[in-house]
């Protein structure tokens, strides 16, 4: 393990949750339905029938977890907003309840010393939009817009930064194309138009958080892709596979192009199924980035597809120690990937932020596994920055444990601060893994 980090001064420090994963109180103060609410009342839909309704309790107990960033010496505090306790349905004047909650919490923070880091989407989407289409649905970017101005009018003049989206890849792939996360869709490719939509509402938003003279950052879940030989055929795969989960969202939002996807039967200038429409890429990448969001766990090996439905099939990477959620340990992951993305987009890359790193470890006392995680992955944070990456700020997930979407219960971690935490005089654990955004 690294006894010293040659990280850049001033690097800001600071632990992420999720308003899902860590609020609880579901039918409090006017918050309206998400579709994690809906998903997680389907049978078998999430492991051992869990939900979110209370999970860490933090929209009760907020100021002891502040109390708690301000003991361990964090200066930021990345969370989501939850957008059905700002906007019940997903439209219409603003919930003063809900923001209430996040006035007071924000406040708190910057008593604390504590710089506020909002995302204003963490994948509970109103579940009235979703009834009307959800992000399949072009209108659903209007009424995101609507919503992140309704959300900077009142907290933007103590916040500065505000992230869109939290990994609209993943959302897109595990929401609508397989259905393992809410809202449960399995439309496979068919799900694209959800890819661009997302995107847009990103373009629309920015432009409106811009308007306030707000910085914006978007948070995307990247990987390095490697490839299992030199075989071409693998190599095809790992390139198509790339293109998918790291190109999709960020190509048009720095080189304001969708990358070719004629790996997957759509062509070098895909439409998304119809979606795309004359304007939009200029409006995605118009606002440009104050900062990119990187969320990093591990790379991914890719092989040729064994069956027809995708151009790719992933392997194991074999010899890497794993977290107890199964992931392979690969800090030098994190240095690779960040130098992929300065050459990948040169002088269009902005500042990067790590917005999520963390891991699963099982229930015990000795927290050296963690330890040695955080710290192996700070030290190919630092190789990164020494090479010249710009990066701004480490923020490791998870600050507290909590519901871990569909997998629930199936494994803990040591969060950063406050580990098992239950409900006030409940019985049970407050879980959280750190493999799942």
């Amino acid at each position: 393990m690294p006894d010293r980090y040659d990280l850049p001064a001033g690097l800001r420090w600071g632990a992420s949750t999720a308003a899902y994963q860590v609020e609880g109180a579901v039918d409090e103060d006017g918050r309206g339905r998400s579709i994690w609410d809906a998903f997680c009342e389907r049978p078998g839909a999430v492991r051992d029938g869990d939900t979110g309704r209370t999970a860490c309790d933090h929209y009760h107990r907020w100021p002891e977890d502040v109390a708690l960033m301000r003991e361990l010496g964090l200066d930021t505090y990345r969370f989501s907003l939850a957008w059905p306790r700002v906007q019940p349905t997903g439209r219409g004047p603003a919930n003063p309840a809900g923001l209430d909650f996040y006035d007071r919490l924000v406040d708190g923070l910057l008593d604390a010393g504590i710089t506020p880091l909002p995302t204003l989407f963490h994948w509970d989407l109103p579940q009235a939009l979703e009834d009307t289409g959800g992000w399949l649905h072009r209108d659903t970017a209007h009424r995101f817009a609507e919503y992140a101005a309704l959300a900077a009018d009142r907290l933007g003049d103590r916040v500065p930064a505000w992230i869109t989206l939290n990994e609209p890849f993943v959302h897109l792939v595990y929401g609508y194309a397989l259905g393992l996360h809410a809202p449960g869709r399995t439309l496979m490719l068919d799900a694209l138009p959800a890819a661009h939509h997302q995107l847009l509402a990103h373009g629309l938003a920015a432009a409106e958080l811009h308007a306030r003279g707000r910085e914006v950052l978007i948070a995307h879940n990247l990987t390095p892709v490697r490839p299992a030989s030199a075989d071409p055929a693998d190599l095809a795969a790992a390139d198509a596979y790339d293109t998918l989960h790291n190109r999709l969202f960020t190509d048009p939002l720095l080189l304001g192009r969708y990358p070719d996807l004629t790996a997957y039967g759509l062509g070098p200038d895909p439409d998304l199924g119809g979606a795309v429409r004359d304007g939009d890429l200029a409006l995605i990448a118009a606002p440009g980035l104050d900062g990119l969001g990187v969320n990093y766990y591990n790379p991914t090996r890719i092989a040729a597809p064994t069956d027809p439905g995708l151009p790719f099939a992933e392997a194991p990477i074999e010899g890497v120690p794993r977290t107890h959620f199964g992931w392979p340990v690969v800090p030098e992951g994190l240095t690779e990937l960040l130098l992929t993305l300065r050459d990948r987009y040169g002088a269009a890359l902005p500042p990067i932020t790590v917005t999520e790193n963390g891991c699963s470890t099982a229930p015990a006392l000795d927290d050296t596994p963690r330890i040695d995680y955080l710290a192996t992955h700070l030290d190919a944070l630092a190789r990164a920055t020494t090479a010249g990456i710009d990066v701004r700020g480490y923020c490791t997930w998870s600050l507290l444990d909590n519901f871990e979407w569909a997998e629930a219960r199936r494994t803990y971690c040591h969060s950063t601060a406050a580990p098992n935490r239950g409900p006030p005089g409940g019985s049970g654990p407050c879980l959280r893994t750190t493999t799942s955004r």
